[in-house]
């Protein structure tokens, strides 16, 4: 630069300024996508921020509420799911229960960890997409057999087996879409099990190969109560896309409970453009899924349970307060198990990515032997210590629940209403019907600011 070009003295020179549209993980892609010719697929969560659970705070009591003794005054928080048809619901200590999460994407062992955890805290854990694995049935008091539209591995005796069936039409992170299983991942065994050639890249059903539509949903679920004698409940997990709708109908097909999946819900493998640009944020989902039961008169018969982002004790009692019976939790429990741990970054380092944001599980590289079929890798898990932290995480969410319920004067985390909170943005004020911090205004319902 010359003089004649330099600004004057006394005038700041300005940074240059990037893009806010074409930003640099954009631009990444671009190129990513210009040098292979495919779409990037991917697991996890969204990583897009969205209007969440921390968007509302709890109120707590002084004057106007009462609030309970915690040393000496009861919090209760089991939960019965199933009560509307099934001869043997389910009944859980606490309204956390383990989502479900397929052997092939997860070992041997991980699946044994979380009937381990899941048991030892009293609630049950779920098969997902492959099917039944000794182990997790071995483990597991009270098991949920996912039935979905791929079939990987369903059979009816395991059917049988089961505690509950779970029908899945839809999930969070990937509504009208089916997951992904790479070849390297199908192993052996999980050839065996699913049906499959080893090795060879599957790719799910994104819908069930018997019915088009709600009046095939009733029969079938009609064949899984002939098929199990009518004696466990029969949930339909749901993505977060219409909730009202999808609610209205399940339960119109006969369902027991309503399993609804908001888009910070994880998946073992997708294309990266579902996960971030399809579906609704789990808040937005609960209140319309709880006014369609309270339309048809069966909010808390048909029991809804509430998945997609939990992570603490207050995200499950803001999900109870808003009207769900229970929440389920997947990435959190494979956190708890120790994936994606920092004692691991250097291998995380090694495979281009970090121990906090890895989200390669689908390649089965996972240096923590949790997402994997490979035999070194597994072997570095120790599935009793995993249950061991999973159902210590359990309990501790559930004992902060405890502790915010109290707080609001509530007995049971049942009886957490909205009422009990307010919302700290627009957003969340609009999605989840709570009022506007310091105001009594929902945006579209109009009240006082």
């Amino acid at each position: 630069m010359n003089d004649m070009t330099k600004p004057p003295l006394g005038i700041p020179q300005t940074a240059p300024i990037k893009s806010a549209t074409f930003t640099d993980p954009i631009n990444a892609e671009i190129r990513r996508a210009a040098a292979t010719g495919i779409y990037d697929i991917r697991g996890g969560g969204a990583k897009r921020k969205v209007p969440h659970f921390d968007d509302l705070l709890f109120l707590g009591a002084s004057i106007s509420r009462y609030p309970l003794e915690g040393y000496r005054e009861k919090c209760e928080t089991k939960v019965t799911l199933g009560t509307r048809f099934a001869k043997n619901p389910i009944e859980l200590d606490i309204p956390i229960t383990i989502a479900g999460m397929s052997f092939g994407a997860l070992s041997g062992p991980a699946k044994e960890a979380l009937g381990r955890g899941a048991n030892a805290a009293g609630t049950s854990t779920t098969t997902g997409d492959g099917g039944m694995t000794p182990e997790e049935r071995g483990h597991s008091s009270k098991l949920v057999y996912q039935y979905l539209p791929s079939r990987y591995g369903m059979n009816p005796d395991d059917l049988r087996k089961a505690d509950a069936i779970e029908v899945v039409v839809g999930q969070g992170a990937k509504p009208g879409g089916g997951g992904m299983l790479l070849g390297q991942k199908i192993s052996d065994r999980v050839a065996e099990m699913r049906n499959l050639p080893k090795g060879i890249d599957q790719r799910s059903a994104c819908r069930h190969p018997d019915w088009t539509g709600p009046d095939d949903l009733e029969i079938k679920i009609l064949e899984l109560r002939e098929i199990t004698g009518w004696r466990v409940p029969i949930y339909i997990k749901v993505a977060g896309a219409r909730p009202y709708y999808d609610t209205t109908l399940a339960v119109k097909a006969g369902a027991d409970v309503v399993v609804l999946d908001g888009m910070q819900g994880g998946t073992a493998a997708t294309q990266d453009v579902f996960i971030e640009n399809v579906g609704q944020p789990t808040l937005a989902c609960i209140r319309p899924a709880v006014q369609a039961l309270q339309d048809m008169g069966m909010h808390r018969k048909v029991q809804l349970i509430v998945s997609g982002g939990i992570r603490t004790g207050a995200d499950v009692a803001k999900a109870m307060a808003l009207g769900a019976d229970a929440v389920a939790i997947g990435t959190a429990a494979l956190i708890a198990l120790g994936d994606n741990d920092p004692r691991w970054e250097a291998e995380y380092n090694a495979l281009g990515t970090t121990a906090g944001a890895y989200d390669d599980w689908h390649e089965g590289k996972d240096p923590a032997g949790i997402t994997t079929q490979d035999p070194e890798l597994m072997a570095r898990f120790d599935p009793i210590a995993g249950g061991r932290r999973l159902s210590n995480y359990l309990k501790v969410m559930t004992l902060e629940a405890q502790t915010i319920a109290r707080a609001c004067g509530k007995n049971h985390l049942h009886n957490l209403e909205p009422e009990d909170m307010c919302a700290l943005t627009v957003e969340a004020s609009a999605m989840s019907g709570v009022p506007l911090a310091g105001t009594n205004w929902v945006p579209g319902r109009g009240g006082d600011y």
